[in-house]
């Protein structure tokens, strides 16, 4: 085992067996102590091994709605492996993921009622791939095999959803899969077209119709997308915009899909954040939130059309998911909406979301805030850059970036720091515990920046 003076021998394990997933420390970043062992959550907050409390300002990763240390979701779970864990997907079911099933089914938009189920959000984002391009063979389209997704967007990190994400590298495991072409995604900050607002996300919208035409409407089966990107920064895009693209794949036969892996389940202060646009897809993906992380759950909601090719001649789906439709996972999730509904946490989202946003608003003296976003439930982002008048962003290796990440983390703050910090804490968040965020990130700014004044412009 790792020898390492001062640390808990839980960290130094981990340090010697455990593969992270994440990149946004390097290892010797882990090794110097950006490596946190937690063991014990409450609400918002979350215990390290030594027993330091943090604000869980990401909610794990835009994951824990309900908060940490819910009690009675673990019971459910426990009640439902005691009855039974698991029934194979591809032909049987048990009562837990037909609920489920149903229930979501109540609460997506429009007609999009019937369920998917699957373990996480680049599964459901493989699925709904899948889908798409299986009805397309199926209405007689064999060549609709295009998918187009846009520029900075986040979709996953299987190959498939990996090949969808614009900022996914091919260095290591390119090429990614053919037929995926990638437009302009809507930034009121730093517009690919230098207009502001909603002349903006026109023309992204524009840009989609000209990339169908591009590519050949007879070759395109989908278009994907985050109803707000969070990834490329917490974009919200204007509701032109939306339902630009939803007259656009209507025109050309093209199918919309709307990737809710992060936004879903009250995030944005609506169950689904298309509610904000008045705007169903044909394809919907969740996760994260559907549980809260208490279970690998995901989901994929499709339209009845869609459904209803299958029907005629009994064809299935040619695509499964070894735990799709597991149902502690299932119990999980059911317990969990229970809860998002009975203490009514998807208003609080809004609500919440709305004072951490207006406090992150006094953060704009700082000479290296170019831009707060938010708005719309607990999402929002902080974009850090050189000059305001350039808006030129550090770039995500540059010191002054990782000096913000590990010191808001000693602060007591567990965020994201790129070009953009990130909250996004569960939605129980107290104002006590947004106005400490807030203030954390202050004081952790104000120190990197007289460390980095001579780069300051």
């Amino acid at each position: 085992m790792t020898s390492l003076p001062n640390r808990h021998a839980l960290e130094a394990q981990a340090l010697d067996h455990l593969w992270l997933h994440s990149n946004d420390l390097e290892w010797n970043e882990l090794i110097e102590g950006g490596l946190r062992v937690f063991v014990e959550g409450r609400g918002s907050t979350l215990i390290d091994v030594n027993g330091k409390e943090y604000i869980d300002g990401l909610a794990g990763l835009f994951v824990v709605a309900a908060g940490h240390g819910r009690a009675e979701i673990g019971e459910a779970m426990a009640e439902q492996a005691g009855k039974i864990a698991y029934t194979a997907a591809s032909n049987a079911a048990n009562p837990a993921a037909i609920k489920l099933a149903a229930k979501i089914a109540s609460l997506t938009p429009g007609d999009l009622d019937r369920i998917f189920l699957c373990s996480g959000g680049s599964e459901a984002v493989e699925s709904a791939m899948k889908i798409a391009k299986q009805v397309q063979v199926m209405r007689g389209f064999g060549k609709r095999y295009k998918i187009i997704a846009r520029r900075g967007s986040y979709h996953g990190t299987t190959f498939g959803a990996a090949s969808l994400t614009g900022s996914a590298s091919e260095k290591y495991f390119g090429p990614f899969m053919a037929g995926v072409s990638k437009v302009p995604n809507p930034n009121h900050y730093r517009n690919d077209f230098g207009l502001e607002g909603e002349a903006g996300d026109i023309m992204c919208a524009r840009y989609v119709e000209q990339e169908i035409l591009n590519q050949g409407p007879e070759h395109v089966a989908a278009v994907i997308g985050e109803p707000i990107s969070v990834a490329n920064g917490t974009h919200l895009p204007s509701p032109v915009y939306w339902q630009m693209l939803r007259d656009i794949c209507d025109k050309y036969g093209v199918l919309l899909i709307m990737d809710e892996v992060i936004t879903g389940w009250g995030r944005t202060g609506k169950v689904f954040a298309a509610e904000h646009y008045g705007v169903v897809p044909d394809i919907m993906t969740m996760a994260k939130g559907l549980s809260s992380g208490y279970a690998p759950v995901a989901a994929v909601a499709v339209r009845s059309s869609i459904f209803d090719d299958f029907r005629p001649d009994g064809r299935a789906l040619g695509h499964l998911i070894t735990f799709g439709g597991h149902a502690v996972a299932a119990a999980a999730a059911l317990k969990n909406i229970e809860i998002l509904e009975r203490e009514n946490l998807v208003e609080r989202s809004a609500e919440m979301g709305t004072y951490l946003f207006e406090l992150a608003q006094e953060l704009r003296s700082h000479p290296t805030v170019g831009d707060v976003r938010g708005g719309k439930g607990l999402l929002c982002a902080i974009d850090f850059v050189k000059s305001k008048e350039t808006r030129e962003a550090w770039g995500t290796s540059h010191p002054f970036i990782k000096q913000l990440a590990l010191r808001t983390q000693e602060e007591g703050l567990v965020t994201r720091v790129w070009d953009v910090l990130h909250l996004a804490p569960p939605f129980v968040l107290t104002h006590s515990e947004a106005e400490r965020a807030i203030e954390i990130v202050d004081r952790c700014l104000t120190e990197a920046e007289a460390k980095f004044a001579a780069e300051i412009g």
